[in-house]
């Protein structure tokens, strides 16, 4: 399907969507970049990436499609030092979990070849980073959403569909803005509730005894505080907007919540209790897959 990728980031997501397309023989070569000259070494020696590039532009040089697995913060860094090889014909890609931000950094930057630009949200990840977690099954069974604008070439649409749904995804499409709101609800504010509670856990005097305690109902809440700082940083700054929002709305939640235990109204608490148990009993991942 596609000549050649130009892989700029060979970490996790990158190198498993490297991994996964030479798989399902949808690339013959996939030339790599990534900041850390021992990254695309290891991405070579694994077999993720054919060619080491010395830099992000040449990285994107003669392919006709190219991922961008950075950070979302450094999204328009990227774009602006690949900008100069960017053809019309190139469908361009990313995977961050903010997509405003991303998208205003592709106008910005790419200017005329804004239609190129496919930007992506694959529902999927790794508490664990860095190329030697890699795996071609990472974005199988899968939910991407895809977030195009009104300038994005419907032809480069279509490509980006038919290729996650040849990586085995489920790829629904959404507006930049709806897209945010709703991933500070069920994605970033999760993130922001379980740091803020392992730090309030820790901080105390008898935290680590605590922790000793704890079993696995505390183990499964507070998994995604193992995730990476730096990129959950960016997350969260790129997002504010709509994180600050959500995170009102669950601090009024919470509020009513402790009201009713510091009242004694069990039978209002109890209610809330149940009002959420029943939503969570009746949801399903889209995907229909392990969580």
């Amino acid at each position: 399907m596609f000549e050649q990728l130009g892989l700029i980031g060979c970490g996790l997501m990158g190198g498993s969507f490297a991994l996964a397309m030479k798989r399902a023989g949808l690339v013959k070569r996939v030339v790599g970049y990534s900041k850390s000259p021992s990254t695309t070494e290891r991405a070579r020696a694994m077999g993720v990436i054919d060619v080491e590039a010395p830099s992000a532009l040449l990285a994107v040089s003669g392919a006709d499609i190219v991922l961008l697995a950075v950070p979302v913060a450094a999204t328009e860094a990227t774009l602006k030092a690949i900008k100069h090889l960017v053809t019309k014909d190139m469908l361009i890609m990313d995977v961050g979990s903010t997509k405003r931000d991303v998208i205003d950094a592709g106008r910005r930057v790419l200017r005329d070849h804004i239609g190129s630009f496919v930007p992506c949200h694959p529902i999927t990840g790794k508490e664990v980073s860095g190329v030697e977690h890699a795996d071609p099954d990472l974005y199988a069974g899968r939910q991407i959403i895809l977030t195009p604008i009104d300038r994005t070439n419907p032809a480069h649409v279509q490509k980006a569909v038919t290729l996650w749904e040849r990586l085995g995804c489920n790829v629904l499409k959404m507006a930049p803005d709806a897209h945010d709101a709703a991933f500070a609800a069920v994605s970033h504010l999760p993130h922001l509730v379980a740091f803020a509670l392992i730090n309030g856990i820790t901080a105390q005097d008898a935290g680590k005894e605590f922790l000793a305690l704890a079993g696995p109902g505390f183990r499964d809440f507070t998994r995604i505080a193992a995730s990476d700082s730096k990129m959950w940083r960016d997350i969260m700054l790129a997002n504010r907007h709509e994180l600050l929002e959500q995170s009102k709305i669950f601090r009024n939640t919470l509020e009513a919540m402790e009201a009713m235990i510091e009242s004694g109204d069990g039978e209002a608490l109890e209610n809330l209790i149940e009002q959420a148990s029943q939503a969570r009993a009746h949801w399903r991942m889209a995907s229909n897959v392990k969580k």
